[in-house]
């Protein structure tokens, strides 16, 4: 079925168990597929655009009231939408840091963390990972002090991961943050994978900077994020305008420049804000989605030779699992080799899992019904019993 000429019909969340890491908790709520809809117009949230001219002093649709409400909620002073949190880290860099200026990173950041600080011209000096893959406060200060030592000043900007991508994991954000301000250096916290799904308050964290993802886990379209700051960096990072034309002196009010102006706009916007309600309660269940998420890698782990990668135990829905010992044992004689699993699943009405992959593959639950994680687990365990795994 087609929705219009050449495109189809997307019915992966109707009709399957989506167990995609950065699709789970973006999928949209009711009232926003409505308001995507309604508004859906490319400059229709300009119909009440009137002096100052600016997105977020709208009242209709209720944006001006959304960046309120989106401060407060996020323990912050002031914050902005953005298209994406990549627009975020951008934006932050794009004010703090200079051409050859260091930036500290973490290992396992985000590979668009790194680009922020290319674009600027600013070098990157990274935070390396524990074995055990954690991001710890005793290393980030060790690494500081060499980037000190090289550059004769302390790095401008450290951004660092509530959660990575790679691992799913809980990084030390307060003992991280305060080893970066006894420097002097202001913290990014990238809540891509906990802003939306679980309470955050930056303040209490130690961030100056809290990024979220309007797509990726505050049920929102894409391209939508977020950021929120405190009102020392406020002036610097959402800043407005002071050019004018030497010719025609032409200014342009209080337009902000990290965003050449204008904010979010259409779909994104309105769908983040009809969002927000669901949002703002259902962070208040997260030990829920940790429970369902429980049944489903307790499952997992009654597969003779299955692992956890990531952490143990899990403080998130996105999972690293190794089965190198197992599923991908069956992969090495199966005939479809790796792509075993994914058929599997897909045949069950499972999608999400990166097809081929056997040895380490991630998953996100975060959604899922207690119904669709019972039958999740019962759909992993069946399979490794049909092709002759043991269960313990």
């Amino acid at each position: 079925m087609r929705c219009a000429a050449g495109i189809e019909t997307r019915t992966v969340e109707e009709s399957s168990i989506n167990l995609d890491p950065i699709q789970a908790a973006g999928r949209l709520t009711p009232e926003a597929m409505k308001a995507v809809i309604a508004w859906g117009d490319g400059y229709s949230v300009c119909d009440h655009c009137h002096k100052p001219f600016r997105l977020d002093y709208v009242a209709n649709p209720p944006i001006a009231d959304f960046h309120a409400d989106l401060s407060s909620w996020l323990g912050m002073d002031q914050s902005q939408v953005v298209p994406g949190a990549r627009r975020a880290f951008q934006e932050v860099t794009g004010a703090l840091v200079g051409k050859g200026e260091p930036v500290m990173m973490t290992g396992m950041g985000h590979y668009t963390a790194y680009l922020s600080v290319e674009v600027v011209n600013g070098v990157v000096r990274e935070i390396p990972p524990t074995p055990d893959h954690h991001i710890t406060a005793d290393t980030a200060a060790e690494r500081i002090e060499a980037a000190i030592r090289e550059f004769g000043y302390a790095p401008k900007l450290l951004f660092i991961d509530a959660v990575d991508f790679m691992y799913g994991n809980f990084h030390d954000v307060k003992g991280v943050a305060r080893v970066a301000h006894q420097y002097d250096i202001p913290v990014l916290y990238n809540g891509v994978y906990t802003v939306g799904v679980l309470p955050v308050n930056g303040k209490d964290l130690g961030a100056d900077f809290v990024v979220g993802s309007g797509h990726k886990s505050m049920a929102a379209p894409a391209p939508s994020g977020v950021l929120a700051t405190t009102d020392e960096y406020a002036d610097v990072v959402l800043r407005t305008t002071k050019i004018s034309g030497d010719v025609t002196g032409r200014r342009f009010g209080i337009k902000q420049v990290g965003i050449l102006g204008c904010s979010l706009m259409g779909a994104p916007i309105v769908g983040l804000i009809a969002s927000f309600p669901t949002v703002k309660e259902r962070v208040k269940h997260w030990d829920e989605e940790l429970a369902n998420h429980k049944i489903v890698t307790d499952a997992l782990l009654s597969i003779e030779g299955t692992k956890i990668a990531s952490e143990v135990p899990r403080r998130h829905t996105l999972t690293r699992m190794d089965t190198s010992a197992s599923f991908d044992v069956v992969a090495r004689t199966h005939k479809k080799r790796g792509f075993f699993l994914s058929s599997a699943l897909a045949k069950r009405g499972i999608t999400g899992i990166m097809p081929g992959v056997t040895k380490q593959w991630k998953f996100n639950t975060y959604g899922l019904t207690r119904e669709q994680a019972e039958y999740l687990a019962a759909a992993f365990v069946d399979i490794a019993e049909e092709n002759g795994l043991r269960i313990a």
